[in-house]
């Protein structure tokens, strides 16, 4: 007979959790997640892992009962990442005290943290997304590592979003994992979704009352089952107004408990007493909630908007500030962003002082250093930096007549730096905003733009004796560019330190390819919070220790990297191919296009993208880090984040309603069939009905590269060309291809913003470009699933399942992990003939001009999956250069990044 305490979950760190009915809720630390702590993440990335355990500590102190840890970002070797992390909290007793969730999107990560945790850990999560046969392995793996599991409500057709489908789901779910997996049911947890409520859209009405009888019954119906959940998801339609989000949380948790909910993730700073919400607001919530009536939702917005804060306070404010000494208001429109009266307290500056040089020199910064000390400390963010340098160029535009007409000599700067966009590149948004930090805190800045030859970079360097040269870049090939430029300051004998910046970029790739051909200092910065103090240390008069630390931080992680590279095992690429991935062909369903051949469009209606937009990567790329919405609730950049988003949908509808940028995509859906394993045969005869500009060619050729990491037996290593049956089964099968761009108008209009001393929105615009033009391949893929290729004709997702890639089939793009060779852009730039129909170009780089462009190919088989390539060894490049009758070196030039040492 099983004890009672074999009926309940039971966890453990090196004390036990055992959740009983008369356990309260437990909640869930979730601070060492780096998707959702800004400074975690930070602290990962450098490596200052004695750091991120006191944000751990922390989690533990403030009453977590069981601590998330999360490794999923794109530049860091996650399983380094989680192995290294885990190792450490198990040697910290006051840490390891609590249980350990695994939390991961990918198992390999997952895997490697269930090696090292300490005690009876949860994982986090599985779910029937893949299919039965996925869940089973991986529930046995997890069962053999004696861990509990967060089951998502999940399966092959996208998230549970109905009562129905969420029981449905879960029951399916248990009895695999109960009858034929052998799982404890008592160690099962169900995520039966929490999704937002009062959005306004008829079908999210029930969102949480389907929750809560979800819950219900499957405490009722599926013995020992635990239920978790995000409970911040719920108030999402409501994101910037706290009060309401505050008394949405409490009263959703309160009613989730009483129906079963037995853990979660809950941000204790946005929770409201339940007994002392307002009694109206109360009632108009659980109204929503439980979806009582048609009003419901229309009476919670109406009461939301008396609550967002008294204008007569904020004008008592502004006037309370106003009537403070020069300096103070100065300073305060400098830290705040405010512009309406710099230009009225600068002249006043003016007047008083000996000259106009002195009030830049002087109030204007004082009021920046202030700006300085508190970005630096982490009590400002990037975009409120961004908007101080607004204000800061307006004071001096308007100062700059007077300085010239007393010719009273120039200000002096701190020092003098050049910023450069590699050659071949187009991407600059990181760049601008770097330099506008760095110009916040007395730097003069040259910025030389995008698409800079080395030469340029040397000869400007040289004339302008520079202090330091910064160079940043987004796609792959920039990366080789970077060391080419080393190369060549180290031949033209410079002394000039290095930095180097941008997305593709990494303290690894500066460190082992970069830094070993130049004598001076090289420093990877991969934020524009450190690079201030960077350029600070590097020009300080006593900067030899700071240089010489540094070579020696770089000459050792460069040691360690190598060693850890070395450490794993590679196949050869025909051992490779015979571990394909195998589609029975004679089974696989292969639906032929409704239309082959290309479409174009030239005058799409761009407002119908706002729909499709992930805005998680928009925060990012202002360095605010953590998953939207929930990031608008964030307790470290909530605040900011908010602030931001309202200025970008100020942007985003000035854009729709004046027609800003032009929106342009091309594509075409071709039979196709592998060949030579890894090679896709492309047929273009007889595919153009309508009268556009399509190759001249009757065949082209895709090539793909094949993973060589040795795996476990039974894992199959990816090659894209797995995914199109190959030719010598005689089954026709069919691919296609694509390039969109929201890019047309937006070099004008950040131009014209740049003109006006407005940087902020010079960049705003960029990123909403970048954001536009992957929500049209979002948009456009989903056209051609249901329509044009119409393979999926009854999908039915959301935008969070389109942004969870919920989808049957894959939109893979070359430079990216399953296809980093950029040169097949170049294929598909003949295919669909891509300049001639809608103008986006290559550059010699193979980057697509306008940069607010996305490319790629569309697979439509069920199998097709997304994979990262990973490392090759040299006999594929070989095989690859005789494929692509290139040479080694050029070969290496594009793969570089991908080449096993």
């Amino acid at each position: 007979m099983e004890s009672d305490c074999q009926k309940y979950l039971t966890l453990s760190g090196l004390e036990p959790l055992v959740v009983t009915p008369e356990s309260n809720f437990i909640n869930v630390g979730e601070r060492t997640n780096v998707t959702g702590s800004r400074k975690f993440l930070r602290l990962i990335k450098e490596e200052k892992y004695e750091e991120a355990l006191e944000v751990a500590r922390d989690q533990v102190d403030g009453g977590a009962q069981i601590l998330d840890v999360n490794m999923d970002e794109g530049m860091l070797d996650g399983v380094h990442a989680m192995t290294t992390f885990l190792n450490l909290i198990a040697s910290e007793p006051d840490i390891s005290r609590i249980p350990l969730m695994i939390d991961s999107s990918k198992w390999d990560i997952i895997e490697a943290g269930l090696k090292v945790a300490q005690g009876k850990c949860v994982v986090n999560s599985i779910s029937l997304k893949e299919g039965e046969a996925e869940f089973k392995r991986q529930a046995k793996l997890v069962m053999r590592y004696g861990a509990a599991v967060i089951v998502m409500a999940f399966d092959e057709d996208g998230q549970a979003d109905t009562y129905q489908r969420r029981i449905d789901i879960c029951k399916r779910s248990y009895d695999i994992l109960v009858n034929e997996v052998g799982f404890k049911p008592q160690d099962i947890i169900f995520d039966p979704n929490i999704f937002p409520v009062a959005t306004g859209m008829e079908e999210h009405r029930k969102n949480a009352l389907d929750f809560f009888n979800a819950t219900k019954w499957i405490r009722d119906n599926l013995p020992y089952a635990n239920v978790s959940g995000g409970v911040s998801n719920v108030s999402f339609s409501f994101r910037g107004n706290n009060i309401v989000r505050e008394a949405m949380h409490s009263a959703f948790l309160y009613h989730a408990i009483k129906n079963g909910m037995n853990l979660g993730i809950v941000n204790p700073t946005m929770l409201e007493i339940y007994d002392e919400i307002n009694s109206e607001l109360l009632q108009l919530v659980e109204d929503v909630l439980f979806d009582r009536h048609d009003q419901a939702t229309e009476r919670l917005i109406e009461y939301a908007e008396t609550v967002k804060g008294d204008k007569k306070e904020e004008h008592i404010t502004i006037q309370e500030w106003r009537n403070t000494p020069l300096q103070e208001r100065i300073t305060h429109s400098l830290v705040k962003g405010i512009d309406a009266f710099i230009i009225e307290d600068v002249e006043e500056a003016r007047l008083a002082s000996n000259k106009p040089i002195d009030v830049i020199e002087g109030h204007l910064m004082i009021g920046m250093n202030v700006v300085g000390d508190l970005f630096g400390s982490g009590k400002m963010f990037l975009p409120q930096v961004v908007k101080s340098a607004r204000v800061m160029k307006k004071a001096v535009a308007y100062l700059q007549p007077f300085i010239e007409a007393e010719k009273d000599g120039k200000q002096e700067f701190a020092g003098k730096i050049l910023m450069a966009t590699v050659k071949g590149d187009v991407h600059d948004i990181g760049k601008n905003i770097v330099s506008v930090v760095l110009g916040c805190n007395n730097y003069e800045i040259i910025d030389l733009g995008v698409m800079v030859p080395p030469e340029k970079i040397i000869e400007t360097a040289i004339k302008e004796q520079v202090d330091i040269i910064g160079l940043s870049g987004l796609i792959t090939p920039s990366l080789d560019e970077m060391v080419y430029v080393s190369k060549q300051m180290e031949k033209n004998n410079l002394h000039i330190p290095l930095i180097i910046g941008g997305a593709t970029t990494s303290k690894a790739h500066t460190s082992v390819k970069i830094a070993p051909h130049y004598n001076n200092t090289v420093v990877h910065i991969n934020d524009a919070s450190r690079a201030v103090t960077v350029v600070g240390d590097l020009l300080n008069d006593n900067n030899k220790i700071f240089k010489e630390e540094i070579r020696a931080e770089y000459d050792t992680f460069r040691t360690q990297f190598l060693n850890r590279t070395q450490q794993k095992e590679y196949i050869s690429i025909e051992d490779a191919r015979e571990k394909k991935y195998k589609i029975d062909w004679n089974k696989s369903e292969i639906v032929k296009p409704k239309t082959l051949g290309i479409q174009v469009i030239k005058d799409f209606d761009i407002t119908k993208l706002e729909d499709f937009i992930d805005w998680t990567p928009f925060f990012r790329s202002w360095d605010l880090h953590g998953k939207y919405p929930d990031i608008l609730t964030d307790n470290v950049v909530g605040n900011q984040a908010t602030d931001l988003f309202e200025d970008a949908q100020q942007l985003l509808q000035k854009v729709f309603s004046e027609q800003l940028l032009k929106a342009k995509a091309v594509f075409g859906l071709f039979p196709a069939n592998t060949i030579n394993d890894d090679d896709i045969e492309v047929t273009t005869m007889g595919c153009h009905a309508e009268p556009v500009e399509a190759s001249q060619k009757e065949k082209l050729t895709f090539l793909t590269l094949r993973q060589q990491l040795k795996k476990r037996d039974h894992v199959p290593n990816h090659a894209l060309a797995d995914f199109i049956a190959p030719k010598q089964t005689g089954i026709q099968d069919y691919i296609g291809a694509f390039c969109v761009s929201t890019g047309f108008g937006t070099a004008e209009l950040a131009a014209k913003f740049e003109a006006e001393n407005d940087d902020y929105n010079a960049i705003m615009i960029k990123a909403l470009a970048d954001r536009l033009a992957e929500a049209f391949a979002e948009y456009l893929h989903k056209e051609v699933r249901t329509k044009h290729w119409a393979y999926a004709a009854n999908e039915n997702l959301n935008n969070q399942d389109l942004i969870k890639e919920a989808y049957k089939g894959i939109r893979p793009a070359p430079g990216y992990p399953a296809c980093p060779d950029h040169l097949e852009k170049t294929t598909i730039w003949e295919l669909l003939n891509v300049k001639e129909n809608i103008g986006v170009e290559l550059t010699d780089s193979l980057a697509m001009w306008p940069a607010a462009s996305v490319s790629g190919y569309y697979f439509g088989n069920k199998e097709a999956k997304y994979f990262g390539l990973g490392k090759i060894t040299e006999d594929q490049l070989k095989d690859y250069t005789n494929r692509r009758n290139i040479t080694l070196d050029d070969a290496r030039k594009w793969l570089n990044p991908n080449l096993a040492d």
